[in-house]
């Protein structure tokens, strides 16, 4: 099944990336008063977890670095309730898919039954030792095709994102090192520079390099050890079997009717870049 969850994470994540990677959400929630993306960001992902101390979306969220959940968490919830911001991140997402599919394939009938059958894999799958996936399978799903789609594969998404977290803490794997195995492996060199960590202190990159070459993970040059191509490939792959369960709700036909649904709806949104 690890197999089904990796075709089913290439087919679904061109629908999540719309959130980071289009206007609409973020507008939306600059509408109600957030200030930056991250706050905007923080707030309404961080919101399905109720009105937790940072530590928790800290933890929850795992791939920050110490501290940046506490720029955002709780003061992004000072004013605008987290419920609102929810609201907000699904409804712009929302709006960004229907816009680059267009009329004719977000009006589809493939696509409400995409919708139904992805949101079945979801609500079908345990919720034990998943927080992201547990806090956001408590949300209201929303009776619009696409915004059900969006939602769905949102729920999938976390399913999929806590577990790739237990995969990391199984190879011992800490939230920065993860983005510097991340950028190695999509030929980032040096892995300093990748977006998501190149802004950190210095003196921190150089510690989780130095880290990493002490386990022999990378070398002097700072690129991957065979050590460390063999622990990226552990974390992935069981991560895929870690985001297999919720397949299991749907019988083998169904599974091959989502697959058929998803491929032009993800390949219209591949191609625009989910933006």
């Amino acid at each position: 099944m690890k197999h089904t969850a990796r075709r089913m994470f290439e087919l679904l994540e061109p629908i999540c990336l719309v959130t980071f990677f289009a206007d609409e959400c973020n507008e939306e929630l600059a509408a109600l008063g957030h200030p930056t993306y991250w706050d905007g960001y923080f707030a309404s992902r961080a919101a399905s977890l109720g009105r937790v101390p940072a530590e928790v979306v800290d933890a929850a969220f795992y791939s920050f670095a110490p501290g940046e959940a506490a720029r955002h968490i709780p003061s992004a919830w000072a004013t605008i309730p987290p419920e609102a911001s929810f609201t907000a991140r699904e409804r712009g997402s929302a709006a960004s898919v229907r816009r680059i599919l267009g009329a004719e394939l977000a009006g589809s009938p493939g696509l409400v039954r995409a919708a139904d059958l992805a949101t079945e894999a979801a609500q079908g799958a345990p919720v034990n030792g998943r927080v992201m996936f547990a806090g956001m399978r408590s949300m209201p799903v929303p009776g619009d095709p696409v915004a059900r789609l969006w939602h769905s594969a949102t729920m999938l998404r976390e399913h999929r994102g806590d577990g790739h977290i237990a995969a990391l803490l199984g190879e011992r794997i800490g939230s920065t090192e993860s983005h510097v195995l991340s950028a190695l492996d999509m030929g980032i060199h040096p892995a300093e520079a990748f977006g998501r960590i190149h802004h950190l202190p210095a003196k921190r990159l150089a510690a989780v390099m130095d880290g990493l070459r002490e386990r022999g993970l990378v070398d002097a040059d700072g690129r991957f050890t065979d050590a460390g191509r063999a622990s990226k490939q552990r974390i992935e792959d069981r991560t895929d079997e870690l985001a297999a369960p919720p397949y299991d709700a749907l019988a083998p036909a169904e599974l091959d009717e989502l697959v058929t649904a998803l491929e032009p709806l993800s390949a219209t949104l591949a191609a625009a870049g989910s933006q």
